[in-house]
């Protein structure tokens, strides 16, 4: 009768132990870009990602503005900013507005707009 050679398991669990490194250094890695806050320019940590911004309908804004409970900022360039706005607006041009976030109140409710 033939004797049956036993396989060795050593190769399956260099695998599966490689496997796991693997997916730890990936899962380690989205982890590491999920908690990682982004930076500005000047060092400062970003306020908000843009993601998470609420959005304000037309008339949410309207009665903001008659209310006057909201700041509002037009990110547009200062020339067509200079030829028609919202009366009372800030101009802060979008390529501006990381390096000039100080000039705004941060407990202001701030609406930015760019049409």
């Amino acid at each position: 009768m033939p004797v049956k050679k036993q396989r060795s398991s050593i190769p399956t669990l260099l695998i599966i132990a490689g496997a796991l490194l693997v997916l730890g250094a990936i899962a380690g890695y989205f982890y590491l870009i999920q908690t990682q806050s982004p930076e500005t320019n000047s060092g400062q940590k970003a306020i908000v990602d843009v993601d998470q911004v609420t959005r304000v309908g037309l008339e949410e804004a309207k009665s903001a503005f008659d209310t006057q409970s909201a700041v509002f900022v037009d990110v547009r360039s200062s020339e067509v900013f200079a030829q028609d706005r919202i009366p009372g607006a800030i101009s802060i041009p979008l390529d501006e507005i990381e390096a000039r976030l100080e000039e705004l109140d941060r407990n202001a409710w701030i609406i930015t707009y760019c049409t």
